[in-house]
C-alpha cells in the first residue's frame, strides 16, 4: 500500500509539473486529475482489501457449488445408467427364473396327467376284472339253477313216460345218465 501511494505521489508530481500546453490544452486541470487519480487509487485499495476479497470468495464458493452440482449430475447420470443396467439384469434373471419355474410346473403337470391316466387305466382294468368275475359267477349260478330245473324236468318227463314213480336212487341214477349224455354234446 505504501508503494502504491509513492507511485501515485510521483505521478502527481509529474502531472503538476507538466506544461499547460499538454493537458491544459485539452481542458483538463492537472490538480483535479491528480485528486481524481488519488481517489481512484484509494477506492481501488479499499475495495481490493475489503470488497474484492469477499466477493471473489463468494464467487469461488458459487463456482465450487456449481462444479459440485455438475459433478453430482454426472454422477447421478452414471448411477442412473448403472441402476438401469442392474434393473435390466435383474429383469432378465427374473424372467429366466420364471421360465424355469413354468417349465418345471409344465413337466410336473404332464407327469401328474400321465400318473392319473395310468391310475385310471389300472382302476378301469380292476373294474373290468371284477365285472368279468361277477359275470362268471352269475353264469355259473344260472347254469346250476338251469341244470337243477332241467333235472327236475327230466325227472318229471321220465316219470310220465315210465308211468311210475322212481325212488330217489333211481332218480339220481337217471339224472346222472342224462347229464352225462348232455355233457358229451
Amino acid at each position: 500500500m505504501v508503494n502504491d501511494l509513492t507511485i501515485i505521489q510521483h505521478n502527481l508530481h509529474l502531472v503538476a509539473t507538466s506544461s499547460a500546453s499538454g493537458l491544459g490544452a485539452l481542458g483538463i486541470d492537472p490538480k483535479t486529475l491528480i485528486i481524481q487519480l488519488i481517489t481512484f487509487v484509494l477506492a481501488y485499495i479499499v475495495l481490493r482489501k475489503w470488497a474484492f476479497g469477499p466477493i471473489v470468495k463468494i464467487l469461488n464458493r458459487r463456482r465450487e457449488i456449481i462444479e459440485d452440482g455438475v459433478k453430482l449430475g454426472e454422477k447421478m447420470r452414471h448411477d442412473e445408467a448403472d441402476l438401469e443396467q442392474k434393473i435390466e439384469k435383474e429383469l432378465h434373471r427374473t424372467r429366466a427364473e420364471a421360465d424355469q419355474i413354468i417349465g418345471e410346473a409344465s413337466a410336473t403337470a404332464k407327469q401328474l396327467i400321465r400318473d392319473a391316466e395310468t391310475d385310471a387305466k389300472k382302476r378301469a382294468d380292476i373294474l373290468i376284472k371284477e365285472a368279468q368275475d361277477k359275470t362268471e359267477l352269475e353264469v355259473k349260478r344260472i347254469r346250476r339253477r338251469l341244470e337243477n330245473e332241467m333235472v327236475n324236468l327230466v325227472a318229471q318227463a321220465t316219470s310220465a313216460v315210465l308211468d311210475e314213480k322212481v325212488d330217489a336212487k333211481k332218480d339220481a341214477g337217471l339224472i346222472e345218465r342224462a347229464l352225462a349224455g348232455r355233457k358229451e354234446f
